[in-house]
């Protein structure tokens, strides 16, 4: 039977879940440890590539062979052989470094810090600024502050990257920040589940976890995803039913990159001007859910601003630091105030 076929008879059931099975999930997760992702300690890299080469219109079996240095759990240098390609469509156009997928042999990861890593993102800044490490920063606490919100999320790292571009017969060094992200497909092994590549419409998803990403992308500012057409959203099929996790968040209001716009998804053009405002996007659900998904956001109030804290040191502006703290806290006076929550969460709710 087709993937297809068998969704088609389970989708209709999957309209049922309530928030305790969903709640269950969560209480019986047991994640597969990760050396790699084991702490949120700052990790040292080191690449060497010609950046030209990686920008190359090619296909997706196409790879540069290099090798990735890095200091281990006792701060000694090790190395893997690795090969890269670019990823993104964006990025590749627009920006001076693009986004970049880590492949790595079984072989080669084993005993190290990369062991069960078969692919890797690998998300560098954009531009050549000022304020580019921020940037990658602020992004990186995004996919933090999800940890905190949901259990189904993409581990991340943050890396320093010492980056040699390869220009013909010369070099040219970079010092940046980067994150190392897992693959989805150890995502969907960690949790216990499989990655669904077929489109499957948010009110066929769980509810509580696609009002939790709702809540989460509102926080951020983020438009630039869509769970019905899987853009910056991968689903998980688990335990027959659908979960939506997401990624790249570049694009939203905190992070704010000088880049990014607000997005249109399948043409649909939004009353909001640029990234730093916030409109709900996501879809109408009974009450209980919101009312539930509120309060866990209240209540990890502290952890979301702790997480934050945590990385103050390695913002490069002090006022990077400032306005992520506050655009953060804007949104808890959204949840806080009973009239503002009416206002600019439930009653944006989408019908269709």
């Amino acid at each position: 039977m087709s993937k297809s076929a068998i969704l088609s008879i389970l989708l209709p059931t999957i309209l049922f879940i309530n928030i305790s099975i969903a709640q269950e999930f969560k209480n019986d997760l047991v994640e597969v440890p990760s050396a790699l992702f084991i702490n949120n300690e700052v990790m040292h890299i080191s690449l060497k590539y010609s950046n030209k080469d990686i920008k190359k219109e090619t296909n997706d079996s196409t790879f540069i062979t290099t090798f990735l240095k890095f200091k281990d759990e006792e701060q000694n240098w090790d190395s893997l052989e690795v090969r890269l390609r670019k990823r993104g469509n964006f990025r590749l156009k627009n920006c001076y470094f693009v986004p970049i997928k880590v492949k790595i042999k079984k072989k080669e990861g084993n005993n190290t810090l990369f062991e069960g890593h078969k692919n890797l993102k690998l998300v560098l800044p954009c531009l050549l600024q000022k304020e580019s490490n921020d940037n990658i920063l602020k992004e990186y606490l995004a996919y933090k502050l999800y940890e905190i919100v949901s259990p189904f999320h993409f581990k991340s790292k943050l890396v320093h990257l010492s980056y040699e571009e390869i220009r013909g017969k010369n070099t040219k060094d970079h010092e940046l920040f980067a994150i190392l992200i897992e693959d989805d497909k150890n995502v969907a092994k960690r949790l216990g589940g499989k990655v669904l590549d077929i489109k499957a419409h948010p009110l066929n998803q769980v509810p509580l976890e696609c009002v939790r990403n709702s809540f989460f992308q509102y926080m951020i500012g983020n438009t630039d995803y869509s769970t019905a057409y899987q853009h910056n959203i991968k689903l998980i099929f688990l335990e027959k039913t659908i979960i939506p996790v997401p990624y790249d968040f570049d694009m939203c209001g905190l992070v704010n990159t000088s880049y990014a716009t607000v997005s249109q998804i399948n043409n649909e053009k939004l009353s909001i001007d640029n990234v730093k405002q916030r409109i709900y996007r996501g879809f109408e659900r009974d009450p209980k859910i919101f009312d539930d998904v509120r309060l866990e956001f209240l209540e990890n109030r502290s952890a979301i601003l702790g997480a934050i804290k945590e990385c103050e040191l390695l913002f490069e502006n002090r006022g990077e630091y400032i306005s992520t703290v506050e655009y953060i806290e804007e949104f808890f006076e959204v949840l806080i105030s009973d009239r503002k929550f009416e206002k600019e969460i439930v009653s944006r709710v989408r019908k269709n």
